[in-house]
């Protein structure tokens, strides 16, 4: 995890009034999972809503892409999916119920050329997910999944500029005119958190201003 990333985000929530608190762990091995989950019961005493949303995207067909980042992608993208869920999911249960956000893609749905390793751990992704909700839902864990298409992040940024390519470039290839903001895609894991999608569960909810159906 980026601790630097996190602390910037915790004095954003903490200067408007809210409480936050970081913790950097590596979530690509098991027991870097187990050590988050941990942290949060010894100072929350319950997790409510775990939001997965980490991600690595190692651009590449088949034969171009290393068996070390292959291994990577699952290790971030899916693997650290796995246990972090396997640790909270007692808890919940203990609680009495609970939500759980994990950030799929309109690629693991729509496989784009050249992402081999990110479209098949992001549909593993989504697959984790309905299994979940359906294993859980008898539990009142609701699971669901957000599945956003290009959104202006850091980690596309660094795409767009290694293909010589433009933002702008990418405005053209989403009907609605533009790519996606953080922010639109935050405000629908807090949807999905909420207790207005109190009956969303196993849901893979694409927020891609059109462009997966165009």
């Amino acid at each position: 995890m980026n601790g630097e990333g996190a602390e910037v985000t915790v004095a954003q929530i903490t200067g408007k009034g809210g409480t936050a608190r970081a913790l950097a762990s590596d979530i690509s091995v098991a027991q870097g999972c187990r050590a988050v989950i941990e942290n949060v019961m010894a100072h929350e005493g319950r997790i409510d809503v775990p939001c997965n949303n980490a991600g690595i995207n190692r651009r590449g067909n088949l034969l171009s892409l290393t068996p070390e980042d292959w291994r990577l992608s699952f290790a971030v993208n899916i693997d650290a999916m796995f246990h972090l869920c396997q640790a909270a999911l007692p808890h919940m249960i203990e609680a009495g119920g609970g939500a759980i956000v994990n950030t799929a893609s309109q690629w693991g749905l729509y496989p784009a050329p050249n992402h081999v390793a990110y479209n098949v751990t992001k549909a593993a992704v989504a697959s984790f997910t309905q299994n979940l909700a359906r294993d859980y839902a008898p539990n009142k864990i609701r699971v669901n999944a957000v599945c956003p298409g290009e959104i202006h992040t850091p980690m596309l940024e660094a795409g767009v500029k290694r293909s010589g390519r433009t933002i702008a470039d990418l405005d053209k290839l989403v009907p609605f005119g533009r790519i996606g903001k953080p922010e639109e895609v935050a405000a629908l894991v807090a949807f999905l958190a909420s207790d207005e999608a109190a009956f969303m569960c196993g849901s893979l909810v694409e927020i891609t201003g059109a462009q997966a159906v165009a």
